[in-house]
């Protein structure tokens, strides 16, 4: 379901130059500002240098309301005509109809199961829920326009202890599986446990605008097929693979990652954020532990305090996936605070270019600081490397080699 997203994936990729307002606040509606560009390295109005390799890019301006509604934004559901239904035990909670469902009790092997109409908007308010299964969602949406997943102040468990069983030609693979879009909110705790596989997994968007996460994953934490978004939240993630993952094989405006908001705190076997067009950070607090802290096609970090401890890539643009976009990490503002491994590790590696326009990037490693096959340009902002402030983008050392010494990192103000 496509639904208007390429001009706002696009928005998210190359142009999140505003960050968006608190999202506690209420939204308030705006107009898209549209502009062009082909140049490979262009400097913009405020004198930054930004990356845009795909040709005739439109880029947007996009305000919060074309992210998130205001229900989204609800942290607490009116409940006045809601739906209580109590769990039992071995039982599909069949769920059909638009509305809000309040969830309650414990039970072994239970489902609740939403398959609505394609326009519909369901509810399911988590209220002291204790589900564990032995192979199967805990929640299940097979339609919906929309589903919500809201706590209330309460602490909610939900856990699937065996390996997946498949639904006929649909491969579940997470505790909350969802073939549409999926919005987690809510003013309590949720605790998610997947032995085998993953904790969450959307096939469009997944949003996160409030609330606690306590997930432990065998693979991916939070997964989704095109978009995740985070405005807000407590996350405490542990897993075997990919905390954040987002990609999507068939529409290279897809797999975005876009934060503005919460506090994560990370333990990843492979990366603590993957998306594999985009990662743009605006806003939050980051305690990543991992393989590699933030790895993307095109990583923008314009504000938060992220500090990454890695064993392989502190920040790393690669060829994630076949839009012909130049791999770029740029940093407009934020605290950096990367510390590496000893052995063949970069701290910020780019299969493009590099480019620094703002804040502050401290880096300690024993191996290669900066690795780049383009252009690095420091324009602004405070690099420390090894305690040391410096006014250069090294090139990689002991090892990293794939650029050239050239000093193209110096201090630049274009090219």
């Amino acid at each position: 379901m496509l639904k208007k997203k390429c001009a706002l994936i696009l928005s998210l990729m190359l142009a999140m130059t505003t960050a968006l307002a608190a999202c506690s606040e209420n939204s308030q509606s705006g107009t898209t500002q549209q502009t062009s560009s082909s140049i490979v390295q262009t400097e913009n109005q405020s004198g930054k240098t930004t990356s845009d390799t795909t040709a005739n890019v439109i880029t947007n301006t996009a305000d919060k309301s074309e992210l998130f509604t205001d229900r989204d934004l609800e942290q607490t559901a009116d409940t006045s005509k809601a739906t209580t239904i109590d769990l039992a035990d071995s039982k599909t909670i069949d769920i059909t109809q638009e509305g809000i469902y309040i969830l309650k009790g414990t039970a072994k092997n239970c489902t609740v199961k939403v398959n609505a109409d394609s326009n519909a908007k369901v509810q399911l308010v988590l209220d002291g829920v204790s589900i564990t299964n032995d192979d199967f969602p805990a929640i299940y949406v097979l339609s919906a326009d929309k589903c919500f997943v809201t706590t209330t102040d309460s602490e909610n468990t939900l856990a699937v202890t065996g390996e997946f069983k498949a639904d006929g030609d649909t491969n579940t693979d997470a505790v909350i599986f969802s073939k549409d879009d999926l919005v987690l909110n809510g003013t309590g705790k949720l605790k998610i446990e997947s032995v085998n596989g993953n904790g969450i997994s959307g096939k469009d968007d997944v949003k996160v605008t409030g609330g606690t996460y306590d997930i432990t994953a065998a693979l991916d934490g939070i997964e989704a097929n095109d978009n995740i978004y985070i405005c807000a939240g407590s996350f405490d993630i542990t897993s075997n693979k990919d905390a954040l993952h987002a990609e999507n094989d068939d529409d290279n405006t897809l797999g975005n990652i876009y934060i503005t908001g919460g506090s994560f705190k990370i333990t990843a076997k492979s990366d603590a954020l993957q998306g594999n067009t985009s990662v743009t950070v605006d806003d939050g607090t980051f305690d990543l532990t991992a393989a590699e802290g933030i790895e993307s096609t095109y990583v923008k970090i314009n504000g938060g305090k992220i500090t990454i401890a890695a064993t392989d890539d502190g920040i790393n643009a690669g060829n994630k996936n076949k839009s012909g976009t130049t791999p770029t990490i740029e940093i407009n503002g934020g605290e950096i605070k990367i510390t590496m491994s000893q052995g063949d590790t970069d701290a910020v590696d780019a299969n493009g270019d590099i480019i620094i326009n703002g804040g502050t990037v401290d880096i300690t490693s024993s191996g290669s600081t900066f690795d780049y096959d383009g252009k690095a340009s420091l324009n602004g902002g405070t690099l420390i490397i090894n305690g040391t402030q410096t006014d250069s983008i090294p090139q990689s050392m002991m090892g990293g080699g794939r650029g050239n010494m050239n000093g193209q990192g110096r201090m630049q103000r274009g090219f």
